[in-house]
């Protein structure tokens, strides 16, 4: 039993975080993005291309290499920042359903990265003027691998902010699955298979999303400075998949 055991943990400890992936009963997958390519699909994505905070925004930031989706995060001049981030918007537009991914940081503190969704009005900015909601299934501040927020945003009217919650995490620089069950009633928001949060949107305004996955330089998570001894640095995306309900 005792080899058992420790032949388990190991063969466990192997496994991609992305075997504990499953979405809630009753959803069937609808559009998804593997990274397999050797290039972004650009069917499936439009870039983020803004300067905010600290950095700005570049196209060239983002590769893919491995199976997986990644995006640099370098020290050197663009838009008028000393430092360059990267992330990339989908195309096309969901609504209700369950929203997943899988993905780890690999930098030092100064890094605001997210899996998110929200309209978009295809500027590459985080212009809200094209959502009426904000999912922020994950935003991590690198100054702290070991906890990340979730929070749901209205945008339509006058902007509120509900149901903020702060998840403690092993640490992010090992590879989570995180999911969001979005429907009329409620958000529910999942770390690898398990419920974190729910919050309530029957009050709530509904609209199409986008997906996002990003990563900018920031100030945010009382971050003082981006360690440039830590750069270049990276986000690494597995997947991406929405589902829906099956019929």
């Amino acid at each position: 039993m005792k080899y058992f055991s420790i032949t388990f943990l190991l063969i466990s400890s192997l496994l991609s975080a992305s075997a504990w992936a499953a979405p809630p009963e009753g959803y069937k997958l609808k559009w998804s993005d593997e990274f397999k390519s050797s290039t972004v699909d650009r069917s499936k994505w439009v870039y983020r291309t803004d300067s905010k905070h600290w950095s700005t925004q570049r196209p060239e930031n983002v590769i893919q290499e491995k199976g997986r989706l990644v995006l640099l995060l370098k020290k050197e001049e663009a838009g008028g920042m000393h430092y360059t981030g990267a992330g990339v918007i989908s195309k096309p537009t969901f609504r209700f359903g369950y929203y997943e991914t899988s993905f780890r940081v690999l930098a030092g503190k100064g890094w605001h990265s997210s899996f998110w969704m929200m309209g978009h009005d295809g500027s590459g900015s985080t212009a809200t003027t094209a959502t009426a909601l904000e999912l922020d299934v994950i935003e991590n501040d690198s100054i702290d691998l070991t906890s990340y927020g979730t929070t749901t945003h209205k945008w339509q009217g006058q902007h509120t902010s509900h149901g903020h919650k702060k998840v403690a995490v092993s640490t992010l620089a090992d590879f989570h699955v995180f999911g969001c069950e979005y429907t009329q009633a409620s958000v529910k928001y999942f770390m690898d298979g398990a419920l974190v949060q729910t919050v309530d949107l029957t009050q709530m305004p509904h609209s199409d999303l986008s997906i996002w996955l990003t990563s900018i330089a920031s100030q945010l998570g009382k971050t003082d400075a981006v360690d440039d001894s830590k750069l270049p640095g990276r986000v690494e995306y597995e997947y991406v998949r929405f589902y829906e309900k099956g019929n």
